[in-house]
């Protein structure tokens, strides 16, 4: 064989090495195709799958069973971008094992079981910029750096519950981070100096309990942490506040306090730190609990603060929230705030003074909270949030619509106000609003109906989800209007809201619209109307696409139409819309659609009647009530020495020759025969088998007549399972005539199997051997 003959062959084997490899990964991971993406999470897999090639940039095995990483496991994906690992076993990875895997930016190894951090995993990760390791079961990063390879890394999230040591040079070779996230809940010891090799992080994160220890580290991170966000620790007693007082020393811009409990006692020594810090900007407090009542012990020592903007409160839980005093304490110190959230704080009043100090408010976002028309009108009182231009007061207990406008009617520079999700219901015909607004939220308010109390300096107005029927307001600035979830059945008219550049009025109850009414909008670039009871036809469709001119328009269906697939839920732009040729034809669809469905039927009907399906759910509904009885009658419950099965082409011989040989013996036995002992008007089926239960044994008479009786079918079941669930000879066959096999149906497999595994007495025709059956029957029947 010449040597490129061999060639060839080299190349067809590892080619077809390679296709095989590829099926055997499709077989584990069926998403791995030309996406480059293989998305094998949650797969039960033990092992990282082979046939991983150089097309994959993406591979999620997360949530898995893997327990360990072996060196040749991703040898091949040399391409890869993203190595999902997370909520696996892995306990182990060999130290070669991201070798190839130079283009990688993002591994995800959290929520594992890794004792251990090796630098040797990430020596060949050069391009790496994510890196997750928390929640695994480390107690340290080592004695040196893991990490001192990674020149690119931008974000690294660390820690877990044994975490406990962190040590210098744990972060050499890392001078910049976007973000740095440690979970240090259980941290103990913490070298000074370990995170000062960081010379930027703009977003820190540190979850942490010991005050001493965060202290520390905020030492190290005076000039490098940019947004310092603190999680999960207790400031409880005010002799802490000494070794946080380090914090008035950084340089950072944010400061976030999220899960922290602060008390009476160290709320005055925080606000004083915060005050201090000389770059600060933003304070934001999320989640977090305030143990006390505001009546603080100690005075705010400190100058309002010349840089801090911006304050967020979201979900502060005070749990006498209803003693809170009225903040006097702060009153100098919030003059220059320009921003201020407080949600879903059981907020009920803002203490007019208070109001008077926010000189320089523009932004005030109190939704979800408790105010009240009586409330807010002390909140917003004369001289109140003078700046202020917009204004959040959604979700809270507003419900008289004149006295919220009036309270706010001082308020000259507001701009935007949203008061949506109140219970204002019916509003009145007259009101006072601030004379600049442009912005209205009344999206759900249970406002049924318009009047002119809405301001007419408006440019932006939503009503949506409430019960409108029609919309007859003059709104001559209106540019935006939403009306969306409301009962409309016709457009508003275009004469009084002429500068209307957009409008929304999707699931309504809209069914048509003229070209004129189109046309009446002027100045109209978008038009919502999806969702509406549009019929659906290519007229109309021909009506908007080719008369409207309007620039860009939504149109949709009701969902449940034919016509609904191209165009429901969200709509679709007009100039896109094509309706198929069935769409446009919606009678012929339904017929369709009525005679497949037809069809259906009669074809599983055929198809039950030739294999007997009706028969077979009757037998599994009687066998189930069968099963649910006990198995064997108590002995004083045994009525009948013998249940007696036979067909009723047989009975001639049952009847006349073996009852009268049977009940006339010497003791008589006593026999069970449905013509004579079933009780009248009970279900058959019921008969049969209280007939079985109360009789020791049960005589089959087995003939021709016998396997083509549907009754006696039930009985031999019925027989069968007392027979195998109580494991006994409660059946006795007589088999009053020969029967081929071919003769006996399918379904009576049962029989057979009785046949090929019990001794059955045959009738002979020979009366010198009858007296011979007699006598077997009867020691049969005694036994």
């Amino acid at each position: 064989m010449s040597t490129h003959t061999w060639q060839v062959w080299a190349m067809y084997v590892v080619l077809a090495v390679s296709l095989s490899e590829e099926q055997a990964l499709k077989q584990v991971c069926p998403s791995c195709d030309a996406t480059q993406s293989c998305n094998c999470s949650s797969m039960g897999l033990d092992f990282i799958p082979s046939g991983l090639t150089d097309k994959i940039t993406l591979l999620d095995l997360a949530r898995n069973r893997i327990k360990h990483i072996r060196a040749h496991d991703l040898q091949q994906a040399v391409n890869l971008r993203t190595l999902l690992l997370q909520s696996n076993k892995i306990s182990s990875i060999d130290e070669d094992s991201f070798v190839s895997l130079g283009k990688l930016e993002l591994l995800d190894l959290s929520n594992n079981r890794l004792a251990h951090l090796s630098p040797r995993w990430f020596d060949h990760l050069v391009s790496l910029q994510h890196l997750h390791i928390h929640g695994n079961c480390y107690s340290d990063l080592g004695e040196s750096s893991p990490f001192s390879s990674l020149r690119n890394l931008s974000s690294l999230h660390l820690g877990n519950p044994r975490f406990s040591t962190i040590r210098q040079g744990n972060f050499e070779g890392i001078t910049l981070l976007d973000q740095l996230w440690i979970e240090g809940s259980n941290l103990s010891v913490y070298e000074p100096g370990s995170l000062k090799s960081i010379k930027k992080i703009n977003h820190m994160i540190i979850s942490i309990r010991r005050v001493d220890l965060f202290s520390a580290i905020v030492r190290d991170l005076l000039h490098s942490a940019i947004w310092l966000e603190i999680r999960e620790i207790a400031f409880n007693i005010a002799e802490e506040m000494q070794l946080l007082s380090v914090l008035s020393l950084s340089f950072a811009k944010k400061i976030s306090f999220k899960q922290v409990l602060l008390t009476d006692a160290t709320v005055p020594g925080i606000v004083t730190i915060l005050e201090k810090v000389p770059r600060l900007v933003e304070v934001e407090m999320k989640d977090c609990r305030l143990l006390g009542t505001g009546r603080w012990d100690l005075e705010i020592q400190a100058n309002q603060s010349q840089s801090l903007r911006v304050l967020t409160i979201e979900k502060l839980s005070i749990e006498e929230f209803y003693l809170f005093t009225d903040l006097q304490a702060v009153l100098d110190l919030v003059s220059l705030f320009t921003k201020i959230t407080v949600e879903n704080t059981k907020v009920f009043l803002v203490p007019c003074r208070l109001s008077k100090q926010l000189l320089s408010l523009e932004y005030l976002d109190l939704s979800a909270n408790l105010l009240g028309d009586q409330s807010l009108e002390h909140s917003a009182c004369p001289g109140g949030w003078p700046l202020l231009k917009t204004l959040n007061l959604s979700q809270n207990s507003l419900s008289d619509f004149k006295m919220t406008a009036k309270s706010l009617s001082h308020l000259r520079n507001l701009i935007l106000l949203d008061i949506s999700q109140n219970n204002f219901g019916e509003i009145p015909d007259v009101c006072e609003w601030p004379a600049n607004l442009k912005y209205l939220n009344l999206s759900r308010t249970q406002i049924p109906k318009l009047t002119a109390c809405i301001p007419s300096t408006l440019e932006v107005l939503d009503i949506s989800a409430n019960n409108l029927k029609e919309f007859n307001l003059h709104l001559p600035f209106l540019k935006e209007l939403y009306l969306a979830k409301n009962q409309l059945k016709a457009l508003p008219d275009a004469a009084s809201i002429p500068n209307l550049v957009a409008m929304s009025i999707g699931r309504n109850k809209l069914s048509s619209f003229s070209k004129e009414e189109l046309e009446s909008f002027k100045k109209m670039e978008l038009l919502d109307v999806s969702a509406n009871n549009f019929i659906c036809s290519c007229e109309f469709l021909s009506f908007i696409q080719h008369q409207a001119g309007i620039g860009q328009m939504l149109v949709g269906w009701p969902e449940g139409y034919i016509c609904d697939s191209p165009l429901a839920v969200r709509g679709a732009q007009v100039g896109a819309i094509h309706l198929s040729l069935m769409e446009c034809h919606q009678s012929l669809v339904v017929s369709l659609i009525c005679a497949v469905f037809f069809l259906v039927i009669l074809v599983l009907v055929a198809i039950g009647y030739k294999y007997h399906a009706v028969w077979y759910m009757r037998m599994t509904w009687a066998w189930l009530r069968a099963k649910r009885k006990p198995k064997r009658a108590p002995p004083k419950d045994i009525c009948y020495d013998a249940f007696v099965s036979y067909s009723e082409n047989d009975s001639n011989w049952v009847e006349n020759v073996m009852v009268q040989e049977l009940e006339q013996a010497c003791p008589p036995f006593r026999l069970c025969l449905h013509k004579r002992d079933f009780v009248p008007g009970k279900w058959i089926v019921d008969n049969i088998i209280d007939s079985i239960e109360k009789s020791h044994k049960t005589l089959f008479v087995l003939s021709e007549h016998f396997v083509q009786s549907e009754w006696c079918k039930y009985e031999l079941d019925f027989s069968h399972f007392r027979l195998f669930d109580e494991n006994n000879d409660a059946a006795i066959l007589i088999l009053l005539e020969p029967i081929q096999s071919q003769a006996i149906p399918k379904r009576f497999c049962k029989l057979r199997k009785i046949m090929n595994t019990k001794t059955y007495l045959e009738w002979p025709r020979e009366e010198e051997q009858q007296e011979m059956f007699w006598e077997n029957l009867k020691v049969a029947l005694k036994s």
